[in-house]
């Protein structure tokens, strides 16, 4: 009978690493919404990521919009190649402040290539505030409490 995979042991003083590093090789979280009694789930791109706090560009137009305005509760989740997986619970919340979304923009050929302005009035950048990060280490079936702070 074959023998499920033994995953390395996971020091704990080592998560935050860990997790950041899961992050930093998926790239490209799964971000999770509700629509009504509906979950949502869509790939997303983030523009910018500071610790866990996640950025990710919007147009106003698109369903998660709607979805944010009425729950801003969702979850992202990155999953790297080896299968390490980093969950991220967040309150959404849009980026107003002018400074930080001119960084962004500076900072994102992808964004001034698409939407032209920084003023157009289709861009939204939500900011995912975490209040509970998970990792799990390939196949370990366990996930571990990551410090926020």
């Amino acid at each position: 009978m074959p023998q499920p995979p033994q995953p390395q042991p996971v020091d704990p003083a080592e998560l935050p690493q860990l997790a950041q590093a899961t992050m930093r090789s998926a790239k490209f979280p799964m971000l999770a919404t509700a629509d009504g009694d509906q979950p949502r789930l869509r790939p997303v791109s983030p523009v910018r990521t500071d610790g866990f706090v996640v950025y990710v560009a919007n147009l106003r137009r698109y369903g998660k919009t709607r979805e944010l305005e009425v729950n801003p509760k969702a979850e992202l989740c990155y999953t790297d190649d080896d299968h390490h997986q980093v969950r991220i619970t967040a309150q959404a919340e849009i980026v107003t402040d002018r400074a930080l979304l001119e960084e962004i923009w500076a900072a994102s050929p992808l964004l001034r290539a698409y939407l032209g302005s920084i003023d157009n009035p289709e861009l939204i950048i939500y900011r995912f505030v975490p209040s509970r990060v998970r990792y799990m280490r390939e196949w370990a079936l366990e996930y571990f409490e990551v410090p926020l702070g």
